[in-house]
């Protein structure tokens, strides 16, 4: 597209100005910002549609869902707590046997950078400071073997499991160079799919596209919902397709307790005939500042803590149980044929959310210069990955422990949660509690006997700091039992009793099953 092509479609929607230093630039950096240009302005429509949708849903948006609000009924809701060894056995079965027949997919969401931890470099990439190093993308990877391998042990077949990474601009070169350098921690290069995410220009709140340097247009990613797009533009449902891929798990990368690919949620989903479902975890108390899984005029949906009011919040049933205590930590199932639909028929109708920013801008009328605004002085259009639960035909959740399976990594090292150090000590906690109650007893250096440490994700009463470095409780302050088990040797606590049933182990204890 030549310049004066540009300047008229730029000019048709109020855009012109993103031109306004084009004279200053020389030839190399016209060229560059004329391809820019030319992609901006074959997408400007749809952008600029994007926008204005936008725009008129947040004028529409109601500030508490209360009234339109209800619980999921009693079939929909499943539990680890209440489910029998039987009703497990089965789940397990009916996953084992899907990966066998390479019918299991996973999506991970891996577009964030570490940069609240202060690291440059994708978050995947990160170690928390285990005793054996391993990143969070290696702890997953080694889960999805381990569940190779189950699947083999109890069907007699091995299967494969696709993995699709979604990652954004930033981190896609970086997060492919760390899989190859790690040879893809022993899985098959050719069942690792990676993908990236989209983005959206940014927005004045007149619907200026912001400029954000002489040649650059401001853009930013475009929610976790935007994994919908992407697997359409980047292709990824029709790899499904091809691969014979029915039922997919998707996680996010921080977190470091996710059993990727439960087979337990799995198992549960596909038993049940769901076509969409949440697996989620208990409030831990009323005021908890998390989404909540529920129906909202009769669909389900994940409402935003600010989205109710605190008498919502505090509602019980009879027994004392909260109403809505079904909190979101961002581990779904789908089936592939209901991501079809998804893809195809219902996600260019999902509308955006607003998310109001302070983003660098070009002072184009005054200054001319750049200029970092104190105040939120524009938009960033996302989408979230739960948006689509309102389409499911069989929507259902599946309950598990919060000290078992979400411990986020978010903050860096100082803050009351969410740190390395929580992460870590999760991790320590959940190896040590799967080797006692498979017949282990853990010492101390001087030979005492030692209890189980006390869990930093295990659900509180309040919104107290649980997070004091390795200080787990007030009883015993400085006691961590250090055990790492490897994802290799034991998945879920299975198979521990031939490496530990009546032996003592001095902590720290690194090799259980090595």
């Amino acid at each position: 597209m030549d310049l004066q092509a540009i300047r008229k479609k730029l000019a048709s929607k109020d855009q012109e100005h993103l031109l306004t230093y084009w004279d200053e630039l020389n030839e190399s950096e016209q060229n560059e910002f004329k391809t820019t240009l030319t992609k901006l302005t074959e997408e400007l429509d749809e952008d600029m549609e994007f926008f204005e949708r936008t725009i008129v849903a947040q004028d529409e948006k109601c500030d508490k869902l209360d009234d339109m609000m209800s619980p999921l009924d009693d079939n929909q809701c499943g539990s680890v707590n209440n489910v029998s060894e039987e009703e497990k056995a089965e789940f397990n079965r009916l996953t084992f046997e899907s990966i066998s027949k390479n019918e299991v997919g996973i999506i991970l969401l891996a577009g964030g950078q570490g940069t609240r931890l202060g690291v440059s470099y994708p978050k995947g990439m990160y170690k928390v400071g285990l005793p054996s190093e391993k990143s969070l993308f290696q702890l997953q990877a080694e889960r999805i073997l381990k569940l190779e391998l189950l699947a083999k042990e109890k069907t007699g077949k091995r299967g494969a499991i696709t993995w699709y990474i979604m990652t954004s601009a930033s981190t896609i070169k970086p997060t492919k160079a760390f899989f190859a350098e790690n040879n893809y921690f022993g899985l098959d290069k050719s069942n690792i799919v990676f993908f990236q995410q989209g983005t959206l220009p940014c927005f004045t709140f007149s619907g200026h596209i912001i400029l954000g340097g002489k040649k650059d247009i401001a853009r930013a990613p475009d929610g976790n919902g935007g994994l919908y797009r992407a697997l359409r533009h980047e292709k990824i449902i029709d790899d499904m397709k091809s691969r014979g891929v029915k039922y997919i798990n998707l996680y996010c990368v921080d977190n470091i307790l996710v059993q990727v690919g439960d087979p337990l949620f799995m198992g549960y989903c596909i038993s049940k005939q769901a076509d969409c479902a949440n697996k989620v975890v208990g409030k831990s108390y009323p005021k908890e500042s998390v989404g909540i899984t529920c129906k909202v005029n009769g669909k389900p949906q994940v409402v935003e803590y600010s989205e109710i009011t605190m008498a919502s919040c505090e509602k019980t049933n009879p027994d004392g149980s909260l109403v809505y205590s079904a909190a979101n930590i961002c581990i779904h199932f789908f089936t592939r044929q209901f991501l079809e639909e998804v893809v195809y028929k219902h996600e260019p109708k999902l509308v955006h959310h607003m998310a109001k920013k302070k983003i660098p801008f070009m002072d184009v009328k005054n200054t001319r210069e750049l200029v970092k605004p104190a105040n939120p002085n524009g938009i960033k259009m996302e989408k979230f990955v739960f948006d689509v639960f309102q389409f499911a035909n069989n929507f259902v959740i599946w309950e598990c422990l919060r000290e078992e399976e979400f411990a986020p990594l978010k903050n860096a090292e100082g803050a009351n949660d969410s740190t390395p150090t929580y992460c870590r000590n999760a991790l320590f906690a959940r190896c040590q509690k799967w080797a006692m109650a498979a017949g282990a007893t853990f010492v101390d250096k001087d030979g005492k006997k030692l209890p189980l440490m006390i869990n930093p994700a295990a659900p509180k009463e309040s919104n107290n700091n649980n997070n004091n470095n390795d200080k787990t409780s007030s009883v015993s302050p400085n006691f961590v039992a250090e055990v790492e088990i490897s994802p290799l040797v034991s998945f879920a606590g299975e198979g521990l009793e031939n490496f530990v049933s009546g032996k003592t182990f001095q902590l720290p204890c690194h090799d259980i099953g090595l």
